[in-house]
């Protein structure tokens, strides 16, 4: 489990945007490049080659 604190500090590498922390996913979101970062054993790979583009509908349950 990523700490809160870690997320709390955290921007995307692209746009310096904060991220929401998706638990179940084990995934940083960015909401504004529609990017999901992976965690993999508790450390977040915040490259931009590493992240997986977000679907629409995955977009739109973001914002509700």
């Amino acid at each position: 489990m990523i700490d809160k604190k870690l997320v709390d500090i955290l921007a995307c590498p692209i746009c310096k945007s904060p991220l929401r922390y998706k638990k179940e996913q084990q995934e940083l979101i960015c909401r504004a490049d529609r990017l999901a970062f992976p965690i993999r054993d508790d450390i977040p790979v915040m490259l931009e080659d590493e992240a997986r583009t977000l679907s629409y509908e995955e977009t739109e349950a973001l914002y509700q």
